[in-house]
């Protein structure tokens, strides 16, 4: 798909996500036409590699369409960021090899960063043997990524640091096994399921190594750190369900009365304080946090690294976004109503999906 294909997430497609949000948070995976739009619109692949088939739209203007996505629902934003994410490791595989996965038809990647499983070397590969956790969006992905300690005839590998060396895979869905595993209070629909592979062979072009130096597409999006990228694209999910919340918040504060002073809690002017007060917390973060996103990219998309200082700014805004969406659903959440307690309320879904997303191990405090 050509890189001007993608655009901005459309008030139409946005109430085809919300029209199908409550049924596949029932169901437990992403409703098909959710499943559809993510394909025909090609966000699965709008970080992979122009010379690939992808997008490879610019960082920013990915983080913008997550959070986006996340706002309408937060299992589908979830999804299209760690599929895309994971779409995104093409620009470090060998070109023809990135070409084939990214052509693949309805293609989306999904997987686990976690080293939880050993890659033995046997000829011109590797036999891979283990388990990953919290691949999200499992149900519908063509290939899995993971990460596996090297071994030969059985020892482990050593870096010279002393350290287990190791190394990213690509491996297609027809050599995994799901395990069913996601029995999640919230992001229901984004079925991250486990998944095992037990002594299946694959050709060393199927391994890759994500840094500046190993990559194979040209273009900034390559060259930008992994972590940063990880930290702006899961924080914007986290913001996007936080500003659907508290526009949900507000409509259940206009119609709850305070029970002493008979009044919509929207205009008791202690709750309207603390609403505006979160609210203008929440957008003063986010501010600074496209702020960061937006210097870095230049910085990059200008042919410069970025310094360890500049990626420290980067995870700093993140974090503090993340921070303030939290402070502001928790402390709006008990004016909500026993309405927000119910299971089949959409605010209800929204404060799950949030309190589940949060809880990633990159985003604590």
């Amino acid at each position: 798909m050509p890189h001007a294909a993608i655009a901005p997430l459309s008030e139409r497609d946005a109430r085809r996500i919300a029209h199908h949000a409550p049924a596949a948070d029932a169901a437990r995976f992403l409703h098909p036409a959710q499943q559809a739009l993510l394909h025909r619109r090609g966000w699965l692949s709008m970080l992979a590699p122009r010379s690939a088939g992808g997008a490879e739209l610019p960082l920013p203007q990915v983080v913008r369409l997550e959070e986006a996505v996340a706002a309408v629902d937060g299992s589908m934003g979830w999804v299209l960021t760690l599929c895309a994410g994971a779409g995104w490791f093409a620009g470090f595989l060998a070109p023809e090899m990135a070409r084939s996965i990214i052509g693949t038809p309805r293609v989306c990647l999904g997987g686990s960063g976690a080293a939880t499983g050993h890659a033995d070397e046997e000829g011109d590969g590797y036999r891979i043997t283990g388990s990953w956790d919290y691949a999200s969006g499992a149900p519908m992905a063509t290939h899995f990524t993971l990460n596996a300690q090297l071994r030969a005839n059985g020892v482990p590998l050593l870096d010279d640091a002393g350290k287990p060396r190791i190394r990213a895979f690509l491996v297609p869905a027809a050599q995994v096994q799901l395990v069913p595993s996601w029995n999640s209070l919230g992001m229901r629909a984004s079925a991250s399921h486990s998944y095992r592979i037990d002594g299946q062979w694959l050709g060393k072009e199927h391994g890759f190594t994500i840094s500046p130096d190993t990559a194979t597409a040209d273009g900034p999006l390559y060259r930008y750190p992994f972590y940063s990228l990880a930290y702006v694209t899961l924080a914007a999910n986290v913001a996007g369900m936080a500003s659907h919340f508290m526009e949900l918040a507000v409509a259940c504060m206009r119609h709850r009365r305070h029970a002493r002073a008979g009044l919509p809690l929207l205009q008791v002017p202690a709750v309207a304080d603390l609403l505006q007060s979160k609210q203008d917390a929440f957008a003063a973060a986010r501010a600074r946090f496209y702020a960061e996103l937006d210097g870095s990219w230049a910085t990059v998309a200008a042919g410069s690294s970025l310094e360890a200082d500049a990626m420290q700014a980067v995870q700093a805004s993140s974090l503090a976004l993340v921070a303030a969406a939290r402070a502001a659903v928790d402390d709006l959440y008990p004016y909500c109503g026993l309405y927000a307690a119910r299971e089949d309320s959409t605010i209800n879904r929204v404060w799950r999906d949030f309190h589940t997303a949060s809880q990633h191990a990159l985003l604590l405090p």
